[in-house]
């Protein structure tokens, strides 16, 4: 595993639509495993593929109950608001309060194929949220009603 350099905002990849996984191997295992090192070492809860430069469907997220992968990740159902403290491993410094879905439903495959779906609430709803808009070319300051001071932080 490697820790990879974490694109920051101005670089037009974190515009971008990412494309779609085609191929299950290795090569993923290793993207996977370097994003997962790469979040850790940055103290983020979610990394997504073009945050590391890579425009591919991809994201990983550890709210603190472990790992979760998610390749080709669909959003089939969003339902209730929260409104929360939110950042960006991409926009150093920058917070905001932000509104996003209380509870999602996902669509996605793991590393090895397999697709599987998920229910999420709260901060998972609003992680899977977060990263999946990254494979849109969306940061999270678009979301924003509230700039914060990390002083406000909880």
């Amino acid at each position: 595993m490697a820790i990879r350099n974490i694109v920051k905002e101005g670089d037009p990849v974190l515009n971008k639509v990412c494309r779609p996984v085609e191929k299950f191997d290795d090569k993923l295992k290793t993207l996977l495993d370097d994003m997962y090192e790469t979040m850790l070492n940055g103290e983020g809860v979610g990394l997504a593929a073009p945050q590391v430069g890579i425009l591919r469907r991809i994201f990983v997220i550890d709210i603190g109950d472990g790992l979760l992968e998610f390749v080709n990740p669909k959003i089939l159902k969003t339902s209730g608001v929260q409104e929360s403290s939110e950042g960006c491993l991409s926009c150093p410094g920058e917070f905001g309060i932000t509104k996003r879905p209380m509870y999602v439903t996902v669509e996605a495959y793991n590393r090895e194929g397999d697709r599987f779906s998920m229910n999420a609430e709260g901060l998972l709803a609003k992680a899977i949220c977060h990263e999946n808009d990254h494979l849109d070319g969306i940061l999270f300051k678009e979301h924003i009603i509230r700039k914060i001071d990390p002083s406000e932080l909880q």
